[in-house]
């Protein structure tokens, strides 16, 4: 068994966007391994830290639990995934001025997902890479949960896409 921390993010149902009403109710029904975050109108997170064999059985039996409770609430965002370096050194133990200076020496450092006034990665992508390149001994249950986090966003993404123009685009490549 492994530990995993990783964070939920819902949008609470419009006819009940009171947080404070669920948070009794998510532990009572599974979720009393997460501290509750009802800070933004409409909206709630779970930090959970959860003991499963796997990321991919931590994170699922997570979102399971949690939609027991929050009945309509909707699946925003699985944390973390998309992370700026300032998040990856904070993961990792290192500083940010290290993390700039990897990515910035290393021609082969994965490309951003958003190049702007603040990259942003998909934190699986970099820790395989750090990983494989021997920069650091990324540690397994990490680098798993990552992997899973990223395909929980993804398959709520593609949920949401054209699938006509997409079978179009598909032939573009």
């Amino acid at each position: 068994m492994s530990e995993f921390s990783f964070t939920l993010i819902f949008t609470l149902p419009t006819d009940n966007q009171d947080p404070a009403c669920w948070v009794e109710a998510l532990g009572a029904n599974g979720c009393d391994d997460a501290l509750i975050g009802i800070g933004v109108t409409g909206r709630i997170a779970l930090d959970f830290i959860r003991e499963a064999p796997t990321a991919a059985a931590a994170v699922v039996s997570a979102i399971e639990d949690a939609k027991r409770t929050l009945r309509g609430a909707k699946l925003v965002e699985v944390t973390p995934d998309l992370v700026g370096l300032t998040d990856i050194a904070e993961l990792l133990g290192y500083s940010r001025q290290y993390m700039r200076k990897v990515m910035v020496n290393r021609a082969a450092f994965p490309a951003p997902v958003h190049d702007g006034k603040t990259a942003l990665w998909h934190l699986d992508s970099v820790l395989r890479w750090l990983r494989e390149n021997k920069i650091s001994n990324v540690p397994l249950p990490l680098l798993e949960l990552a992997a899973v986090t990223r395909q929980c966003n993804l398959q709520r993404e593609l949920a949401s896409l054209d699938s006509t123009l997409q079978h179009e685009l598909g032939k573009l490549h």
